[in-house]
């Protein structure tokens, strides 16, 4: 079901429903954060999904590929590749 997700923010889903989906996502290789649990004072800010998250919950989705390009004189002749 759903092939067609990619990844699973689990922020905000319990503890057994969280357990669950990612099972779930293992059957195509989903992607998935799984934000660790809140203290119950609320200590941890890395949490505290009504901040501002900054990039962790943005690049535990993104992959990184390296480009290469070739470098080198092209003259009139052409390529030397």
């Amino acid at each position: 079901a759903h092939q067609d997700v990619n990844a699973i923010d689990l922020t905000g889903a319990g503890a057994e429903l969280a357990k669950e989906l990612e099972i779930a996502a293992a059957d195509n290789l989903k992607r998935v954060l799984r934000p660790l649990a809140a203290e119950a004072d609320g200590s941890d800010a890395s949490t505290d999904w009504s901040a501002a998250p900054g990039t962790h919950r943005l690049t535990a989705f993104l992959e990184t590929k390296t480009v290469w390009h070739p470098t080198g004189a092209l003259g009139a002749s052409g390529s030397s590749y």
